[in-house]
């Protein structure tokens, strides 16, 4: 029987093609722990689907601590590490099916279904924790809401964009490797990884909510362009489809 190590290496060398220009926490950091924690899940008989309800209970135990518990510096410092933990085995989920020989749609379901909660969880965790701090007037709890609508906006885009593509028979873009380490760094500001970071900050309110805004700023920007870009590729595909 292999080891850990030997699992980690197979993986390694059957990891898929990376999403084009995709954040370099995601890529950097959160894919190699999740391919170590692919490799533990594998060698002790975990499931696909077992991974994913395991990374749901570190991610909604750290939402539901904002929600629940007055803010302070250990608490962000934990809700960071949860969210962290929880990230990583979100990335071994799929990792973990492709060592059991592939992967199923209702793993695929599963693994879209629990993102979607998160992402809407998260920013309401955030307004209620807000809402708690004498330092934050309330109408700054409006930065929490749009963080919400562009968050879930965007996850349902991209999830859109991979779905009518595929009715086309073209290749979603987490299946064409590509983009650079430059763009990487760039769309830090968008990644899901910088903003669990934050919560470290999460013991001062004021500077998190600064952060916490700035992030919102990148992340709309980002929306705005990429949702100029994905139109016009539909409109592309549009009329690829009608063309004689």
């Amino acid at each position: 029987m292999e080891s850990i190590s030997q699992t980690y290496a197979r993986l390694r060398l059957a990891q898929k093609g990376r999403a084009r220009g995709a954040p370099a926490y995601s890529v950097f950091v959160n894919r190699p722990v999740g391919r170590l924690f692919a490799a533990v899940a594998y060698r002790i008989g975990l499931t696909p689907n077992q991974v994913t309800l395991i990374s749901a209970l570190f991610t909604f135990t750290g939402i539901a601590l904002l929600a629940i518990v007055p803010a302070s510096v250990v608490l962000g410092v934990v809700v960071w590490l949860l969210l962290a933990i929880g990230y990583a085995l979100d990335s071994a989920d799929g990792q973990v099916a492709r060592l059991r020989g592939g992967g199923s749609l209702a793993g695929e379901w599963l693994d879209h279904f629990v993102d979607a909660i998160k992402i809407s969880s998260l920013h309401l965790a955030v307004l209620v924790g807000l809402s708690r701090s004498d330092d934050i007037p309330q109408t700054w709890l409006l930065v929490p809401v749009a963080f919400t609508i562009v968050a879930n906006t965007t996850f349902f885009a991209m999830i859109l964009n991979d779905l009518l593509k595929g009715k086309q028979g073209v290749a979603s873009a987490h299946s064409t490797g590509g983009g650079g380490a430059l763009r990487s760094v760039l769309l830090l500001p968008t990644d899901y990884g910088i903003l669990m970071l934050a919560f470290v900050l999460w013991g001062w309110p004021v500077v998190f909510f600064g952060v916490y805004s700035l992030l919102l700023v990148a992340c709309s920007a980002f929306l705005v362009l990429a949702a100029v870009t994905w139109f016009r590729q539909m409109v592309r595909l549009d009329r690829e489809t009608v063309a004689p």
